[in-house]
């Protein structure tokens, strides 16, 4: 079932391994030129789709024209089931992906997450890379490193955090970064949340992915 919000966004339900899933559809002003899906941060503290950092997230790729798909984690609003420690929220995103690529053929995928959200987009990543077709590219904000058994990422993986987040530190994400030589974009007196910086995130996913699209051209 869909429900339209506005000329841009659509409310939808799909079917997980764990019952009806409450979606968010965010539309780009043009023809989309590739998927986006975002994963929302621990559901047991509160993460949902509404989140500031993944409205962003979601923002920033229908700018960049992408189509921004989101939805809610296990017991987080509609979508039913019980939180299932990143295994059965990594599950749901691929029943995610399929559905979008069906919707969208052919299109290129990003996938993108924040805090909790990143383990489940590395884990997604990996499972995609096994069956030889993954991802775009990444973006990590507040990557969960020390906090989740994160798995290793390409290496143009955005990854973005804050300098003052004292829920995920700075150093956890420079140790887990270090033995995959990828660098860190630390945005000075962010905390965890990003409160005043969200446009920090939006403005360097932006010109990173448009700077390395004309560099890959």
């Amino acid at each position: 079932m869909n429900s339209v919000l506005n000329k841009h966004s659509e409310k939808f339900t799909l079917t997980g391994h764990a019952g009806n899933m409450e979606c968010l559809l965010d539309l780009p002003a043009g023809t989309p030129r590739g998927i986006a899906l975002v994963a929302h941060p621990h559901p047991l503290y509160g993460g949902t789709m509404d989140n500031k950092v993944t409205q962003t997230l979601a923002r920033t790729f229908t700018g960049l024209g992408y189509v921004a798909a989101r939805f809610n984690f296990r017991g987080v609003g509609a979508s039913e089931g019980v939180h299932d420690d990143g295994r059965g929220e990594a599950d749901d995103m691929l029943v995610m992906l399929e559905h979008m690529q069906a919707q969208y053929p052919g299109l290129p995928v990003a996938l993108a997450g924040f805090s909790f959200g990143t383990f489940v987009q590395a884990q997604v990543q990996q499972r995609l890379l096994a069956e030889g077709r993954p991802a775009e590219r990444l973006v990590l904000v507040g990557t969960a490193a020390g906090k989740w058994p994160v798995p290793a990422v390409p290496a143009d993986t955005i990854l973005i955090h804050g300098e003052t987040d004292d829920t995920i530190t700075l150093q956890q994400v420079l140790d887990w970064a270090r033995p995959q030589d990828i660098p860190v974009i630390v945005i000075p007196g962010a905390d965890h949340f990003f409160h005043r910086k969200l446009a920090h995130i939006k403005n360097l996913v932006t010109q990173l992915w448009r700077r390395d699209a004309e560099t890959d051209r």
